[in-house]
């Protein structure tokens, strides 16, 4: 027969062990922030194959033409009717740096806070003292991190997206059966995408903190019902 602490007990190591491999997460994007990586002169690869918009196409990364100092890359899509060239392909490396990594970054920390949270929560589970201040405060910074997550990630992931659009629309020369095709310029402000108050963590996080106000209002009763007696 299964104890009846066994799945707190399975939970506290399973989410220990993940907040482990997320804390690894953010070690190594700090590391690649540290470490600046940068594209080598003169790299090219490819032609591969891949999918661009659920079609096959074909990338590759050309080495620097004679008097450039920076590799192309190019892609080719719906059978060459569709080509896109992207000159200065270093500086991909460098928005990546600039914009996604930050992201990266907020996610892991984010994961990694979560995961110790409920470790420290099932362990309290596991010892019985589930209707604790102790437990109820834990379930009310996950409901708080939740939230914040869902806002702080919104607006890490707009300043990506206007940044990735921002150098692509400057660098990339896109071409449609020969006719050539110029993105629009991304404007001065980044965007933020106000999507983030409906999406699922932030309605998670609002029930989260919901469901910690019943288990107060709860652990208050049992007290005044002890007091009582």
């Amino acid at each position: 027969m299964i104890s009846a602490n066994f799945l707190p007990k399975l939970f506290h190591w399973i989410f220990a062990v993940l907040a482990v491999l997320a804390g690894i997460a953010v070690l190594v994007a700090v590391i690649v922030i540290v470490v600046d990586p940068s594209l080598p002169a003169g790299a090219h690869f490819g032609p591969e194959k891949g999918k661009l918009l659920g079609q096959p196409a074909e990338f590759a990364l050309y080495a620097p033409a004679e008097g450039k100092s920076e590799s192309v890359f190019g892609a080719k899509a719906f059978n060459g009717a569709v080509t896109l060239t992207v000159n200065e392909a270093g500086g991909m490396i460098a928005m990546l740096k600039r914009y996604g990594l930050p992201l990266i970054l907020i996610k892991m920390l984010f994961l990694t806070a979560l995961f110790e949270l409920l470790r420290r929560l099932f362990r309290n589970v596991g010892r019985g003292d589930s209707f604790t201040p102790q437990s109820v405060r834990l379930v009310q910074i996950v409901g708080f991190l939740l939230i914040g997550f869902s806002v702080v990630s919104g607006l890490a992931s707009s300043w990506f997206a206007w940044g990735a659009y921002d150098y692509f629309s400057q660098h990339t020369q896109i071409a449609v059966s020969g006719t050539p095709v110029r993105l629009p310029a991304a404007g001065n402000h980044p965007w933020f995408d106000t999507s983030v108050f409906g999406h699922p963590v932030f309605f998670s996080g609002l029930l989260v903190l919901a469901l910690a106000e019943v288990f107060r209002q709860g652990l208050a009763l049992k007290r005044d019902n002890d007091l009582t007696v």
